[in-house]
């Protein structure tokens, strides 16, 4: 089975480094230091990525002087995954209730523009709800 991070126990720490990687692709520990919010040292950074490396969530190669890591499950499962915690931990696993959370104009206000795709995309979906 490839190690997924929906079936991993990250740390907080530890999905900031792997949300940098996902952002840059691939990245050295000291562009992964400079990606991540209030970063620790060096070391600690190092450290956190033989963790994750020991965890099958990122493999690493030798560049010269250096690693460069990139992470074992694509963007797009990555994402999928995320999404399914997402719903499962906050939504009862309703992807209705998520739309709802994302369309409520207390939080945020979409512009027309967005709503017409979105829309497009339910359809486009099979979205057609029963009345």
């Amino acid at each position: 089975m490839t190690p997924t991070t929906e079936n991993q126990n990250l740390s907080r720490r530890e999905r900031q480094i792997m949300d940098a990687v996902y952002r840059l692709g691939q990245a050295s520990a000291q562009e992964i230091q400079e990606n991540i919010p209030s970063p620790p040292s060096y070391s600690a950074v190092r450290a956190l990525l033989a963790i994750l490396v020991d965890k099958g969530v990122l493999k690493h190669e030798r560049d010269g002087r250096k690693y460069i890591y990139r992470p074992t499950v694509s963007p797009d499962r990555a994402k999928r995954s995320a999404l399914k915690r997402l719903l499962s931990t906050f939504y009862d696993n309703s992807a209705e209730k998520l739309v709802a959370a994302l369309l409520d104009p207390e939080d945020l206000k979409l512009p027309d523009r967005e709503i017409e795709r979105i829309r497009a995309l339910v359809n486009t979906n099979g979205g057609e709800t029963e009345s």
